[in-house]
């Protein structure tokens, strides 16, 4: 298994530095990483840094809470193509979920994918909010919007992935969705059981601890 490769090395702290982004694509070149995932204002900075390198750039939109309206999360995904982006990672509207506004959000995924194109688009479930219903449910939105992964997690919520919530929405999508896990994943036993468990993607800022098999601290 070339676990390298199954890694979106992520930073989307607020506090982050250019620097701090410098470091994160360097990072990223060295290990081979499959992409960086950043925030929209360093698109544009990682597709300079990456340059001549095969890591791709993964962008997030709406982030991190999803609950802003459709066009300004439509203007935010074509601003992150246009910079450099490969990949959008978008935030769904977890209240339009848990109110029973399928339709609704069903639209506004479909919309930002037809965006998006033949670029990758995940969308993210925050999982920690959502009631294993809910969480087969949002899979079975994810089907019907045509992304190409679902995601677990933002990282910023109560907490992040977990094995079962991943096993029970491989259970939906089968190989019609690919599965992003995101969210406390540090060490390389566990990136190993979410990727068993039917992750076809790692969303992790632990990836250089987790390639190296030590320990991590990072919140």
């Amino acid at each position: 298994m070339k676990l390298n490769k199954f890694i979106d090395h992520t930073l989307l702290k607020a506090n982050a530095t250019k620097n701090d982004i410098l470091n994160l694509c360097n990072e990223a070149k060295q290990y081979n990483f499959f992409a960086v995932c950043v925030n929209g204002s360093y698109v544009s900075l990682a597709k300079k840094y990456l340059e001549g390198s095969n890591v791709k750039i993964a962008a997030v939109v709406g982030f991190p809470l999803g609950s802003m309206d459709t066009e300004s999360k439509k203007q935010e995904t074509i601003n992150c193509l246009k910079n450099g982006a490969d990949e959008i990672d978008l935030v769904i509207n977890i209240g339009l979920l848990k109110s029973g506004c399928y339709e609704s959000l069903i639209n506004e995924i479909t919309d930002i994918k037809k965006i998006v194109g033949n670029k990758i688009l995940k969308m993210i479930l925050e999982t920690c909010f959502l009631t294993k219903q809910e969480i087969i449910i949002a899979s079975q939105i994810a089907i019907n919007s045509k992304v190409d992964y679902v995601k677990t997690s933002t990282g910023f919520g109560t907490f992040g992935a977990v094995i079962e919530d991943v096993e029970l929405m491989k259970e939906v999508v089968s190989d019609l969705v690919l599965i992003k896990a995101s969210g406390g994943i540090r060490d390389r036993d566990t990136a190993i059981k979410f990727i068993n468990a039917g992750a076809s993607r790692i969303g992790t800022s632990s990836g250089v601890s987790i390639i190296n098999n030590v320990v991590s601290n990072k919140k």
